[in-house]
């Protein structure tokens, strides 16, 4: 039962959390004038269940492999081929045209053909049609024969553009031709509602968003848990909150709601004077005595520790809830963001590295803290989830491709070169990042064996 409760609650947390991460990403996608065709919770499946917005033109649902989420913003995969105006032409021009069509009028190979339709299809400026006649189907590994138009407005706007109305004379359903005048001017519309046709800020915002909204959830989910469930704090007295069981102070006769008013001969009237007290004695190997007063009557009891050097005398003091402020609340939880920062930060550099990685958990350690954060509390847990939340905004700034700060400084790099990085660099690039984080989870992966295998 242990091992099914951290696996729906790690479930559960992380797949929560990659869905607000890519929500970020298509709000901002949208608000930026890109097309976004798919948003889903869960990983990419062809079982799928869900429903198109007729607003946006984008695929809202759930599939079952929920460990996390996705979104397909268009314009972030494909090639950049001359021949990309002219193969836009022929599909509007025809309305519903084969690939070996396209091949042939272009005078390219059919693997060419289908590279520069594909590129067209992820900037949904054409669909493909799959045709149950030759047995094709959407949920098939691969594209099919034929592709075709999508529905336009009178100005060819797209069901993903925002504005379209489709009610205006002149707009055109999928599969209709609807021929284009100057290729070259149209396919540059076209690029323009695409992250490969804004601007440096607006595509840098969009990777931005993701990693925010995670910071941003985290950081009001702790503000509003100091604010209104607030922090257990000790109570500054000598009566005892609680004794654990086979400590020195239990064998001792110590009970939770004894009042200690000496240790060793130190008069001891608050939590302070206890704690100095026991600092006085713990660590000089020589048995003391402890005196308290139990329903208004004094008790003095010998702590034997027979030569040994104790580091817990075991007794808790008082507790109380506290609220905090809003403004301490969110200082609070913008300190901790600090630390989760300066944390990811020293995972690359190469002198800190290695003694970071050794406090990291893989997916194996949060699903169980995951489980032991739901089995303490709505509270608990909710503070679990904005950790994470917090690691996972963090992590993915960092400079490394395929992380969305990888994808950043891509942005950066090009910006300053004023050319695009080619696609083998940026491939390259990927599997070194790739290469990096897979060594930091085996790592991970250790130390949670360690801690939740070995003790």
């Amino acid at each position: 039962m242990g091992v099914i409760s951290a696996v729906f609650w790690g479930v559960v947390v992380l797949s929560v959390l990659v869905f607000v991460h890519e929500g970020g990403h298509f709000l901002a996608a949208r608000a930026c004038g890109m097309r976004v065709t798919e948003f889903f919770l869960g990983m990419p499946c062809r079982i799928r269940a869900s429903r198109k917005s007729k607003k946006y033109g984008t695929e809202f649902g759930v599939t079952p492999i929920l460990l996390g989420g996705y979104t397909r913003i268009c314009g972030m995969e494909g090639s950049q081929d001359e021949l990309l105006s002219e193969c836009f032409a022929i599909v509007q021009r025809e309305g519903h045209v084969l690939a070996s069509d396209v091949a042939a009028e272009l005078g390219v190979d059919l693997d060419r053909a289908y590279d520069l339709l594909a590129t067209l299809c992820d900037w949904a400026s054409i669909r493909p049609y799959y045709d149950p006649d030759k047995g094709e189907s959407p949920n098939q590994g691969s594209f099919p024969e034929a592709f075709e138009t999508l529905a336009r407005d009178a100005h060819m706007l797209t069901e993903y553009d925002s504005g379209h109305d489709f009610s205006q004379d002149g707009s055109t359903t999928y599969a209709e031709p609807r021929p284009v005048t100057d290729p070259d001017a149209a396919l540059a519309d076209e690029k323009g509602h695409t992250y490969l046709g804004k601007g440096f800020l607006r595509r840098v915002l969009t990777l931005f968003a993701g990693p925010l909204v995670n910071v941003v959830v985290a950081f009001a989910i702790v503000t509003a848990s100091l604010s209104i469930v607030g922090v257990t704090a000790a109570v500054n007295s000598n009566k005892l909150g609680g004794v654990e069981s086979g400590s020195y102070a239990y064998k001792a006769g110590l009970r939770a709601g004894d009042r200690i008013t000496a240790i060793g001969g130190t008069s001891t009237s608050d939590w302070n004077g206890v704690v100095r007290a026991l600092d006085g004695v713990l660590g000089t190997r020589k048995d003391f005595t402890v005196t308290y007063e139990r329903s208004g009557r004094s008790h003095t009891a010998n702590v034997s520790v027979n030569g040994k050097k104790v580091k817990v005398f075991g007794i808790d003091a008082q507790s109380r809830q506290v609220r905090l402020p809003v403004w301490q609340s969110a200082l609070a939880a913008l300190q901790y963001g600090q630390a989760v920062a300066k944390f990811a930060v020293q995972l690359i550099i190469p002198q800190q590295t290695m003694k970071t990685l050794s406090s990291a958990s893989s997916v194996v350690g949060i699903s169980a803290a995951a489980s032991q954060a739901a089995a303490s509390g709505v509270n608990d847990l909710l503070l679990f989830v904005a950790m994470v939340s917090m690691s996972l905004g963090f992590m993915n700034l960092l400079p490394i491709p395929p992380l969305d700060g990888g994808k950043i400084l891509i942005e950066v790099i090009q910006l300053i070169v004023r050319k695009p990085l080619s696609l083998r660099a940026q491939t390259i690039v990927s599997y070194v990042g790739l290469a990096f984080f897979a060594f930091i989870f085996v790592f991970a992966l250790k130390n949670d064996i360690t801690r939740l295998v070995l003790g």
